[in-house]
């Protein structure tokens, strides 16, 4: 019997799969947001126009509005885009935090 894994793919847009660093402005959100507004040191997994999945010491609550910059590396340049945390998962007992992120505006 022959038995294979189907795996469907279901976002929308294809992704860059390459690490970018990321600057966030913590724009709202609710009782638990980071005392820092502004976080640096984040790093993009992968990234597309309607959203990116990140890496990040900080933990960034769904529904967190955010401002994001990005630094792509090919081709050079800055994009901003503004958009909301959609998921959440601890890595490494609390030390780091992978998110997903739904973009709602970017710069073109």
């Amino acid at each position: 019997m022959d038995e294979r894994i189907v795996t469907v793919e279901r976002r929308r847009e294809k992704r860059l799969e390459e690490e970018n660093e990321m600057t966030i402005s913590v724009l709202s959100g609710g009782k638990n947001i980071p005392k820092e507004r502004i976080i640096y040191t984040t790093l993009s997994k992968d990234i597309s126009v309607s959203g990116a999945r990140i890496q990040s010491h900080s933990f960034l609550p769904v529904d967190t509005s955010l401002e994001i910059k990005v630094a792509l590396k090919n081709p050079p340049q800055i994009i901003t885009a503004f958009g909301k945390v959609k998921w959440i998962k601890n890595l490494f007992g609390g030390e780091f935090y992978e998110a997903g992120l739904e973009f709602v505006s970017t710069s073109s």
